[in-house]
């Protein structure tokens, strides 16, 4: 699941929309109890559409609902598992982080518990580099679901004769023969592109040390790498890259977060930043955050005043008008709108009253 999945689901109004989620198990033998739990959530859900609605109302739905939960393969399953169904629409996501016991009905899908989650957990792109075609890996924690979208996994094409030529003129000495591996990066570059517009993530690069010099030192994305892999991984499964990856993933965590801090830090001296949940409530609301940072553990309930403009920190949680965490609020306001959000440790943004917002140009 990435944000822009979130946000299709964010878009979607039908009255009912169902939404399921429960904690789940990758082993033998606590997935056994999955599909019972499942079923369980599912007739609670069941059994409120009908305190509401007719049946007759409800079979496009309850139809869907039965057939989606049928499909499933709990031999599968991850840390969470979250069920999205109407009667026109159905999506089911495995995800490596759990979510809580919950069924929502409502005229929208329920996203904040994942998108709590998925902004707690390390995401990457994953390239690993071959002679056979290279693949492109979504990877979250040491989850990694291989990209068979776009041109991946990706066969170079051998250049033309205008693009050898092109490569020739590229030399430095009359004879020297073309550089290949600067054609492959370049086709690359090209097929990972639309991915990367998508979401700009950190890449972890996977590969003998010959393919990642040549991606170092001719790709524009050799920026944005975090992490090296080296060795030959042309038949490793996903599952093994990302027990491989796994073990490193602070250094992934620490190097966003250090990107992040840095792009914060001239972002203050521009003055091109908001600090404070109410000031960055405002600006995220607005559709100006850039890069929200958020300490690890910071929630904060509110309320809005009068003017829907002005968020105020509240105490005292049960009144219907507070927001039960206006930090998540904000999260998903900044995801909407096209931004990022990196965590950072406690204490890191103390100046900033615990969250900051780098604003767009």
């Amino acid at each position: 699941m990435n944000r822009y999945e979130i946000q299709l689901l964010q878009n979607i109004r039908a009255n009912p929309c169902v939404t399921i989620t429960m904690p789940s198990h990758r082993t033998s033998p606590d997935n056994k109890q999955d599909p019972i739990r499942l079923k369980n959530l599912v007739a609670e859900a069941t059994d409120r559409l009908l305190r509401d609605f007719s049946k007759r109302e409800l079979e496009p739905l309850l139809k869907r609902l039965e057939q989606t939960t049928a499909e499933i393969d709990h031999e599968h399953n991850l840390e969470g598992l979250a069920l999205f169904v109407n009667r026109d629409f159905a999506r089911v996501y495995r995800l490596p982080f759990p979510l809580p016991e919950r069924v929502v009905i409502d005229e929208t899908f329920a996203t904040r518990d994942l998108v709590y989650a998925l902004n707690r957990t390390v995401r990457y792109w994953a390239i690993a580099l071959a002679e056979k075609p290279t693949r492109l890996f979504a990877g979250t924690n040491d989850v990694l679901v291989e990209v068979t979208e776009g041109e991946f996994p990706l066969t170079p094409e051998p250049p033309s004769r205008a693009a050898l030529g092109r490569l020739q003129g590229r030399t430095d000495r009359v004879g020297e023969k073309p550089d290949l591996e600067a054609r492959f990066i370049e086709q690359l570059d090209d097929a990972f592109e639309p991915f990367h517009k998508q979401e700009s993530l950190p890449i972890v690069l996977i590969g003998v040390e010959r393919l990642i010099g040549a991606f170092r030192k001719h790709s524009r994305f050799a920026g944005a790498v975090v992490l090296e892999i080296r060795g030959n991984h042309d038949s490793t499964s996903a599952h093994d890259l990302g027990k491989l990856i796994e073990p490193r993933i602070g250094e992934i965590i620490a190097e966003r977060g250090r990107q992040a801090l840095s792009e914060l830090e001239a972002a203050v001296g521009a003055r091109r930043c908001a600090s404070t949940i109410g000031e960055v409530w405002r600006y995220a609301h607005e559709g100006r955050g850039a890069t929200l940072l958020v300490e690890q553990s910071y929630h904060a309930p509110a309320r809005i005043d009068a003017t829907g403009l002005h968020l105020l920190v509240a105490e005292d949680t049960t009144p219907p008008e507070v927001v039960d965490d206006a930090v998540d609020d904000v999260i998903e306001t900044v995801i909407r709108m096209g931004g990022r959000v990196v965590f950072v440790p406690d204490g890191t943004l103390r100046e900033h009253g615990r969250i900051a917002l780098v604003l767009r140009y």
